[in-house]
């Protein structure tokens, strides 16, 4: 929910409105043919599909017409669920699906809202979807209005059911059609900003609204927007707040200029948009607006989007409705059975460039991320740089242009070196590290034409050219250009480096900027293990070369760790056959990049997400460290409980025998072990994978713990890691909350005071497990790690059978049955720590949770504990 700070958003909330297509009292003709202007102007600038109708084929057809978003959008997913999060492992542990709600269900729910994903996530496309919608509701467009944008969704989440199953449930919305007014942020920095340092409010917003209008709609209809956002309200769209830039304090005049207008106009709802990780740097957040992370495309969501697609194209294409759906068919089952393609779906803008591409190649895509991002350059290129044909009703041409080619005496191949020099060049000066860059018309031109003999015979023909084509360069503004997307002014940058000063240049300039060229030299690396795996490992040795340091108190440059961990990646994208079977020549590197990824892991070096990527890593280079260490807990007493928890309270003392307890959670490698041996069933796949190796066991019931503690006893008694007369067990809740905070009364395993990057809870935003200690700086006294966030883990000890208090109340006594082991499953087991799906109260030391023993989820695991076999009875 929304935070604390700033205006309350509940004293802002809006009223529930049911009908406003008649938007002010008495209206006149004049002011609703003004209205119906503004939200045809509206819908002309959002209502098409980026990036489709990119057929080569269709593009000289007459019939050749873009997308309809409204006829192909499919429901994005955020990570907020529809239950409070504080009683959702409730539902979950009861076997109850839980449902994640839509982003338009987001957006309904909150007066002010920031939704955050990856580039290609959706983000733009769900608020042109938005605005299309209510300005074709407000309009009469029975093809783009409300019923459209509520359509139903997919509700469990059940990817083996597939697209029957998807229609279940109409999203809510109740709002009725709320004007819409949509900002493109970016452009609002580039023009609608006063000079760095001047004053910015929501004036300043406003007035750029009304600027976008045009003259006629500013003067005619500005007053009468601004009487209906101040007495009945709006929906202010205000997309891509990372794509501001940082220089001339930009960000900080937008964030302002929103804040403003939000005060400005009480009774409107604002919708802002950011990239995940820039929106993490707290100088960015707004004040009193709630945030939701986008999901990844389920299968369900990828099989409705290629159906729709396929219906539409079909339309526009004139084929066959049959053969479409056969098509659509194929595509979906290739993407189902190919693991590669199915993690490249998962994004929107992926997918939609695999349903072109799929279309355009006669149902052949390729499997590999760079070879995509290849062919949808060639695609993207020719539409661009092709013939252009249009035809009059009798068929006829009626405007013919000759290609860029032929226009300046150049083969394509040259038209595309150019464009990877500009795009390597921009990339490199862009000052942002989000977004694409502006290209100024000047320099896009210099570069097409800098080895033109006569430039100034065809500037003039050439700018006309570029103003009116969209391809692989499209139009951004007056006399400025960027690439549709930062992925393909990645990827072209890429493609200039393999040609130019490979491996020694690329791995320099990482080194250098690591943020910013870290996907152009994992691309880079794909594309030249197309030609030779010998290349990819020069690139490899280039990023890693020298020699990781032994302890922390070696130092080493964060460059150093950046270096190893884009080797790693390097070869797992682009030969990972290269890991299992390494050349005797090449196992040194290898071996050097492995040490380098596990200094990562160990010294808590660089950022949590890319420390957790280490770790996978090192999962399948080969991860070394002792899994089963064990901490020796001395005997003594320590505090236990909360006095501000009435569940934990009070705090009292407690004298506990030594014991000893498992270092880290149980990892994936270590109970897959377990279930070798015993055959005993895992209600789970992804703890198989190789770079799940060294993340912590989950989907596990209490039973389960219980049975890998009675196995392990077994096997560590012959391996004569513990003695003939000591067990494993779970640990009590008394064991489990020493181990945690040690003698005195520290909140959270490393001090009092919360501390985010110290482990994985909902804050960090990572939402899955990480690999077990990547964050040594969160350890406890004892050195146990992982202790706080991550996994929920199982304890021996009983709650009770109410959900509401315990049964089994503080002071702890271990002799009133609370450790019965032996006790029905419809008493509740606790559960302690708090994991990556919860805040980071429940992290505390003190933090007592309960579940049904019986279910097992995809945030519970456990640690071991050992203790002699008369103190653990």
């Amino acid at each position: 929910m929304s935070d604390k700070t700033g205006f309350n958003q509940q004293n802002q909330q809006v009223e529930k409105q049911t009908n406003i297509v008649n938007v002010i009292s008495e209206p006149g003709p004049d002011h609703i043919a003004l209205r119906n202007s503004y939200l045809s102007h509206l819908l002309q600038q959002t209502k098409h599909l980026p990036l489709e109708c990119v057929d080569p084929k269709a593009a000289e057809e007459a019939a050749c017409q873009q997308l309809q978003l409204s006829a192909v959008y499919t429901a994005l997913m955020t990570e907020t669920t529809e239950e409070n999060r504080q009683d959702l492992a409730l539902h979950k542990s009861a076997g109850e699906k839980v449902r994640r709600l839509s982003a338009l269900e987001m957006l309904n729910r909150e007066a002010y809202l920031v939704l955050l994903g990856d580039p290609g996530s959706g983000k733009s496309t769900f608020v042109n979807f938005v605005a299309t919608c209510l300005a074709g509701e407000i309009l009469g467009d029975q093809t783009a209005d409300i019923a459209a944008m509520t359509a139903p969704m997919d509700s469990d989440n059940d990817e083996t059911k597939g697209r029957e199953k998807q229609k279940q449930q109409k999203q809510s919305w109740d709002l009725g059609p709320i004007l819409p007014v949509r900002v493109v942020l970016r452009d609002l920095a580039a023009r609608g900003l006063p000079a760095s340092g001047e004053k910015v409010n929501g004036d300043t917003l406003w007035q750029f609204i009304l600027s976008e209008m045009g003259p006629t709609l500013k003067t005619d209809f500005g007053p009468h927007l601004k009487k209906i956002l101040m007495e009945q309200g709006g929906l202010i769209l205000l997309d891509g707040l990372d794509e501001v830039p940082d220089a001339k304090e930009r960000r900080l005049q937008v964030k302002q200029a929103v804040q403003g207008f939000a005060a400005l106009f009480p009774k409107c709802r604002m919708l802002v948009t950011s990239r995940t990780y820039a929106y993490q740097r707290q100088e960015w957040k707004l004040d009193g607006f709630a945030s939701s992370l986008l999901s990844d495309f389920t299968l369900p969501q990828i099989q409705e989007f290629i159906h729709k697609w396929y219906e539409n194209y079909a339309l526009l294409r004139g084929l066959n409705r049959e053969d479409a759906k056969g098509r659509a068919l194929e595509l979906v089952t290739t993407i189902e059975h190919t693991e590669r393609l199915r993690e490249l779906a998962v994004r929107p803008i992926l997918l939609t460039l695999m349903a072109s591409l799929h279309a355009w190649r006669g149902g052949r895509l390729p499997e590999k991320r760079e070879e995509l991002y290849a062919d949808a350059v060639d695609l993207l290129l020719y539409r661009w740089e092709g013939p252009k044909i249009v035809r009059g009703a009798d068929g006829k041409v009626i405007v013919s242009q000759p290609s860029l080619s032929e226009w300046l005496e150049l083969d394509r191949e040259m038209v595309r070196n150019r464009l990877n020099q500009l795009a390597f060049e921009i990339h490199r000066d862009q000052p942002e590290l989000t977004g694409t860059a502006d290209i100024a018309e000047e320099r896009l031109v210099a570069a097409l034409m800098k080895a033109d003999q006569d430039p100034d015979r065809k500037y003039r023909r050439l700018v006309e050219y570029l103003s009116d084509r969209a391809g692989i360069i499209t139009p951004h503004g007056d006399k400025v250009y960027t690439f549709p997307h930062r992925t393909f002014q990645e990827y072209l940058a890429a493609c200039y480096l393999t040609d130019e000063g490979f491996p020694e240049e690329l791995a320099r300039l990482f080194k250098t900027d690591p943020q910013r060229w870290r996907e152009a030299v994992l691309l880079s690396g794909a594309k030249v293990a197309r030609g030779t795996t010998a290349a990819v490992w020069s690139l490899a040795e280039e990023l890693c070369w020298g020699q990781p340091p032994v302890d922390r108190s070696e130092v080493a440059e964060d460059t150093e760790f950046w270096g190893a961990l884009l080797a790693a990646r390097t070869l797992l994208e682009s030969n990972p056959n290269g890991i299992e079977n390494p050349s005797a020549r090449n196992r040194p590197k290898l071996e050097r990049i492995r040490l380098w990824l596990r200094a990562i892991v160990e010294h808590g070096r660089l950022p949590p997400l890319e420390r957790s990527q280490a770790g996978r890593a090192l999962a399948v280079f080969g991860d070394d460290r002792d899994f089963d260490e064990l901490i020796t807990i001395p005997e003594g007493p320590f505090w236990m409980g909360d006095d501000e928890y009435s569940e934990a309270a009070p705090c009292h003392k407690l004298h506990l025998p030594v014991f000893k307890i498992g270092r880290f959670p149980v990892t994936n490698a270590q109970y897959h072990r377990f279930i070798e041996a015993t055959g005993r069933k895992w209600n789970t796949d992804s703890g198989l994978r190789a770079e799940k190796a060294n993340s912590p066991a989950v989907d596990l019931s209490w039973h389960d713990a219980c049975a890998y503690c009675r196995w392990v006893t077994d096997l560590w008694r012959k391996e004569r890691k513990i003695s003939m007369d000591e067990v494993v067990h779970l640990p009590s809740e008394a064991q489990w909350e020493k181990a945690a905070r040690g003698q005195d009364k520290r909140i959270y395993p490393w001090e009092d005071e919360w501390a985010p990057g110290k482990c994985n809870t909902s804050e960090l935003g990572l939402s899955r497990t990480t690999p077990v200690g990547i964050f040594p700086k969160g350890q406890n006294p004892y050195g146990c790690l992982d202790m706080a966030g991550n996994v929920w883990e199982w304890t021996r000890s009983l709650w009770g059978k109410d959900w509401g208090k315990p049964e089994f109340k503080y002071p702890y006594n271990p002799d009133d049955g609370r450790e019965d082991t032996d006790a029905g499953d419809n008493l509740l087991r606790v559960l302690r720590g708090g994991s990556w799906f919860s805040y980071r109260d429940y992290a505390r030391c003190s933090y007592r949770y309960r579940l049904d023993p019986d279910y097992g989820d995809d945030d519970r695991g456990f640690r071991v504990a050992v203790s002699p076999i008369s103190s653990a009875l």
